[in-house]
């Protein structure tokens, strides 16, 4: 009888619990089960197991009755990172390598037939894991991952990771002592990856490719600024996807923390590559994406567009076309930073804190507004079209914005705007007041936060008061005005809102009906 102990790691939304791999072999009929609440992609490691073993010169235990166990017996386990532990907890519990050389190591990997290691998902979720468990212990444990998931999990400070290409890599640095290396024709696959951070600064598209747009320029500026929702209404082809694409440019750089983050969840959902380290994703589903796949879920929970957007832009291109679920989805999202998705057999919890662009035409023909062609819809057609947008929806954006039809003269002889990174410095110089003075992005004050840090002027409230009373806003339209124009004095570096700073938020608030009243 033998008995092994590999230590691995389930997937759990950003969370890593730890699993023990036991494997026991004892006489008895042959069989191979496999225990622990595990997925169908686990137990199918039966077969790839046993053939990986066989292809590489390894002897697989026929005769004798294995049993793995994946602990916690509750923790659902899926795809097939577990390869890797079960074939080593074989080889360890049948004497093939010595299982006392496996304390302080973790291993992930999936096998092929022919014994090479295939790259698993959310490696970096899982070194970003177990580097929090190694804050917690005194003790440092090491990973073992296929190439490809080991330069990705390398980005994670304080691991060792190492990669192994083939079975035959792993099995050797574990033999018992005095034992042969495994024969091999393959040139050893195993190294020590250090754990640089990639030097490469990020490429955003330049908003000096957007000609003319002044006003929709700006809005964008105040949203980079301060953390704000923006949405853009106009005629087709007037360039809202073009400034909606250049938007991430815009923002200030990403801390290391933040983009250990984001490439964490990238990773879930197998989107993470080297080059996308440190650029703010850009997420634009199209507008038949359903609920699930913007917020996510599934079984395991799947991060949704939203989170895949954390730390960066989620696009919504003709925004009432999106199912209404979809869209409803959005609104807790958006207040709080985060989404929870529950299962009956499990809840998982995902970082959701995304800026919101969105685009939109004025009417279902597109043309309402547009001095070049006349509009088709009856005012009833564009009540119920611009009716898509619920009002909690439109009141937790906060920028409203026209982007009208240039004339071809205008938009032909209009010289190259300013470079995204002139307005970046200007953004980042308007959120380091913002972070100085209360240590948050303005979007998000709340409560006592914005009546201490507002620092209203007597007349800007006035105007406030007045304005909210006229456009009939909600308490919450009217906070998230009044963060505008804390967002707009910051860019003109004013300590204190002005009724000026005010009156330019009121504008991007009523922007949205204004063109069905001209109608």
């Amino acid at each position: 009888m033998g008995l092994s102990l590999v230590q691995g790691r389930a997937l759990m939304g950003l969370a890593a619990p730890a699993v023990a791999v036991e494997a026991h072999l004892a006489n008895g009929l042959p069989a191979f089960t496999l225990v622990g609440l595990a997925d169908v992609e686990v137990k199918e490691a039966r077969e790839r197991v046993r053939s990986a073993l066989l292809n590489s010169g390894l002897q697989f235990p026929h005769n004798q009755r294995i049993t793995v166990n994946l602990a916690p017996a509750d923790l659902p386990k899926d795809s097939g990172r577990f390869d890797l532990p079960i074939a080593l907890g074989i080889l360890a519990a049948s004497g093939q390598i010595d299982g006392r050389k496996l304390a302080g190591w973790e291993f992930a990997g999936e096998l092929s037939l022919s014994g090479e290691l295939r790259p698993v998902r959310g490696a970096l979720a899982t070194a970003a894991a177990l580097h929090a468990a190694q804050t917690k212990d005194a003790a440092r444990v090491r990973l073992v991952l296929p190439p490809g998931s080991a330069e990705e999990a390398a980005l994670a400070p304080g691991i060792d990771v190492y990669r192994a290409r083939h079975l035959l890599d792993v099995v050797a640095q574990f033999l018992p002592d005095g034992a042969p290396p495994p024969a091999s024709d393959a040139a050893s696959g195993w190294a020590k990856l250090a754990g640089a951070t990639p030097a490469a600064a990020p490429q955003y598209p330049d908003l000096a490719d957007v000609k003319g747009q002044a006003a929709a320029k700006r809005a964008l500026e105040i949203a980079a600024a301060g953390g704000h929702s923006l949405l853009m209404s106009g005629p087709p082809g007037t360039g809202k996807s073009m400034l909606a694409q250049r938007f991430a440019g815009l923002l200030p750089p990403m801390s290391a923390p933040d983009a250990l983050q984001s490439a964490a969840i990238a990773s879930l959902a197998g989107r993470f590559s080297l080059a996308q380290w440190g650029l703010r994703p850009t997420c634009a589903p199209h507008h038949s994406a359903s609920a699930v796949a913007l917020v996510g879920g599934g079984s395991p929970p799947r991060p949704g567009e939203i989170s895949l957007a954390h730390n960066g832009v989620l696009f919504l291109d003709e925004l009432p076309e999106f199912p209404r679920a979809a869209l409803e989805a959005l609104r807790e999202p958006l207040e709080s930073g985060h989404i929870t998705i529950s299962r009956a057999a499990q809840r998982a919890e995902f970082p959701a804190r995304f800026q919101l662009i969105a685009a939109m035409n004025p009417c279902p023909c597109g043309h309402l507004g547009d001095a070049r062609h006349a509009c088709r819809c009856t005012p009833d057609q564009i009540a119920r079209y611009q009716s898509k947008l619920s009002g909690p929806l439109l009141d937790r954006i906060d920028l409203h914005v026209e982007v009208p039809a240039l004339p071809a003269a205008e938009l032909l002889a209009a010289p190259p705007g300013e470079s995204s990174a002139t307005i970046r410095a200007r953004c980042a110089a308007a959120c380091q007041r913002a972070l100085a003075r209360q240590g948050m992005p303005n979007q998000y004050l709340a409560g006592q936060a914005l009546d201490e840090y507002l620092h209203l002027q007597p007349e800007a409230a006035r105007f406030a008061q007045t304005a909210a009373e006229r456009l009939g806003w909600s308490a919450r339209a009217t906070h998230r005005a009044l963060k505008v124009a804390r967002t707009i004095a910051d860019l003109a570096g004013s300590a204190t809102v002005a009724a000026a700073h005010v009156a330019e938020a009121v504008q991007y608030r009523r922007a949205l009906g204004a063109a069905a009243a001209r109608h």
